[in-house]
This record gives C-alpha cells, structure tokens and sequence, in this order.
C-alpha cells in the first residue's frame, strides 16, 4: 500500500497540509484534491480566481543549434512558428498517431526550448525524447528545479499585478509569456496559459521559491476572493471547456484529431514528424469515431469508462469523463463514440450502476469564458 510518506512531494507539500488541504495519491504525488470544496473553488474560479500547484509537472529543456527541427520532428504542431516569448500546444505521437503525451513548447530563446509535460508521463517522455535524439542538441529533465503554480480566474490579472511592476496586459493574448520579476523574485517565467477554460497566468520559478509566493499570491489576492484549489477543481474546470486529460480523452488508443486536437496536428507542415503519415490518412479517410459533449437526461452521474449504448441497444463507445457540472447545474459527459453519433440532438444511453440511462449529444465545450 502506499503512504504519504512514500510518494512524491512538491516544494509546496507542507504548505497544502498548513492551508488544510486533503492531500491524495495523485499518480505517486502527493497533491491536495481540495481545501474549501471542489464546488466552491470551482466557482471561485469561474468568479474570482483560484491557486493551483502544477510543480508536479514535467520540464524538459531543450537547446542547440538543431533544437527547433528536432522538437518539430517530435510533436504535431509545427515548431517553426514559435516566436521567442510564445508557447504552442502540441501532441507527442507514437508511429500509429496514439499520443505519447500532450504538452507545452516554449521558445525561451534562439536554439532554445521549454518542454512542458504530463506529470505521470514525464519518465516516459523523456525516455522517448532521449531515443529520437538526432543532431546538434541537449536535452536536460530538470522538472525537480522547478516549481510552477497556476493563478487562473477573471481576477487572476489584477491579482499578479499587484506583485509585479511588469505591465501584465503587454503579455497579451493566450499562449504569450515574458521573464518577470514578481515581489522580487527575479526570472519567473509567466505565461498566460492555463487549463481551467478562464484567463489567468502559469509561473515557472525555481523549486526553493515557490513558497514564499504562494503565501504572498493568496495575501494579494484575498479581497479578491482569490482561493487556494486542488485537482477536484482543476478536473471539472478543464472538463468544462473540454481540455482533454491525458489517459482519458487522449491516450496510446485515442489521437489528438479523434480528441478535436485537430488545430495542434499539422499533417500539411512541410517537415516530417513522428504519426505524421499516419493522422494524414486518417485525416484524409475521415475520422470513424470523435470525443463529443452528452448531456445525462435522465438520472444519474456518468464517470470514466462508463459504457455508451445507441437507442436500440448497441454498444457504441465509452465515457471518458463525466460528472456533475458546477457551472451548469447539469450531469454531463465526454464520451468516444462512432462519428455517426455525434450529430448535436443525437438520442444515445449511458450505463450507470447496470441501467441505461438517457442521455443526448450537445454542443461542447460546455463553457466558453465571455
């Protein structure tokens, strides 16, 4: 069995347990899964802004005279258009076009890279990064240097700002980033980025700094309604603005096309890349099957691998996240089902607890942010 004492801590462990946070296993971390309430610091989010620690994430820094072609080699997007201060979201493929991971290219500067990855996958993305390597490049994991805390809401702006003298409205639109000095903490990388489906800033600091601006972060923004959260919160955030979660809408088995990824895999790019031959075939074949949003009609709560059945009684597909909608006030679901099933109004049932429960097909994502 697994104790606390055995799994993974971030440098914000202690802080979760003096904030009162419910710390859980979390793929080997230690991580809290909420503070308050899942419900009320999803709202806090939706509202104000809520405090995530994303430090158990994976970094991998890449440099060299070939660093670009290499990434561009690796993942779907096409690396090229990075400009310096600019991140792009991007999917690592196997041969077949299954995802290794999705993730984060920074460009930091010239011939060099900031890879941002899935925590659960971080030894398996470096381990795949490690035997592509080819031409003039280094790669380092170097996700134990670095803490990385997550400030996401309406008011997650003018929160930051208070701590720093860097106009935060020059970075300007979603995927933009700049070095930051924040209360004094030179070199914070801060990017507005996110994975709640709100505006809001991702901070990439050193390991031994991250908690000292945790602790000023919640302070700045306490009249704000700023709320420390956990990965209940940050689940039904992300599944309301349909971000997939790697190992349920993304996966080995499922592409980043079949999961609406489709803006992140550039198949026309000029370069080659691993899964390229194959998502363009797929992509010229048409796509057999496709994540969509269901609405549960009936009574009940659909969950992960829940099985999908058509109204006549044939299993069509799975649940790949469901729960009750905080926002919504609604049970609702992602669910991998045949292309023809995922016309909007389509009649499809959900089996929960050994009954088929109805349910439709409605428009996803659920929540876009005014």
């Amino acid at each position: 069995m697994t104790t606390e004492t055995t799994l993974k801590h971030t440098p914000l462990y202690d802080t979760h347990l003096k904030y009162g946070g419910k710390v859980i296993d979390f793929g080997g971390w230690a991580l809290p899964v909420q503070y308050s309430g899942i419900i009320e610091e999803h709202e806090a989010v939706r509202n104000n802004a809520g405090l995530f620690d994303v430090s158990h994430m994976g970094e991998v820094m890449v440099e060299g005279k070939d660093a670009e072609s290499y990434i561009n080699y690796l993942v779907s997007n096409d690396v090229t258009k990075v400009k310096i201060n600019q991140a792009q979201y991007s999917v690592l493929c196997y041969p077949d076009g299954g995802a290794v991971d999705d993730l984060l290219v920074y460009k930091l500067a010239e011939e060099k890279y900031l890879v941002v990855v899935n925590a659960s996958n971080t030894d398996k993305d470096f381990a795949w990064m490690q035997e592509h390597l080819k031409g003039d490049v280094t790669i380092s994991n170097i996700s134990d240097e670095v803490g990385q805390v997550a400030i996401q809401g309406p008011k997650a702006e003018a929160i930051l700002q208070k701590l720093t003298e860097t106009d935060l409205s020059q970075i300007a639109g979603f995927y933009f980033a700049q070095n930051v000095t924040v209360d004094g903490v030179t070199d914070i990388l801060v990017s507005r980025t996110g994975y709640t489906g709100e505006d809001g800033f991702e901070l990439y600091l050193a390991a031994d700094k991250v908690e000292a601006l945790w602790d000023k972060l919640l302070e700045a923004g306490k009249e704000d309604g700023l709320k420390p959260c956990g990965l209940g919160a940050r689940d039904t955030l992300r599944f309301e603005a349909k971000l997939p979660l790697y190992g349920q809408e993304l996966s080995k088995d499922i592409t980043g096309l079949e999961a609406g990824m489709g803006f992140a895999i550039k198949v026309a790019k000029e370069s080659d890349f691993i899964g390229k031959d194959a998502l363009a075939k797929l992509k010229e074949e048409g796509l057999k099957r496709k994540i969509v949003g269901l609405e549960i009609t009936g009574r009940g709560i659909a969950r992960h691998d829940y099985k999908v059945f058509s109204t006549s009684g044939e299993e069509i597909g799975t649940v790949t996240t469901g729960t009750h909608s905080p926002t919504l006030k609604k049970s609702l679901a992602l669910a991998l089902v045949p292309t023809e099933y995922t016309q909007v109004g389509t009649e499809v049932k959900i089996e929960i607890r050994n009954k088929q429960v109805d349910a439709v097909v409605v428009k996803s994502p659920f929540y876009k942010r005014g």
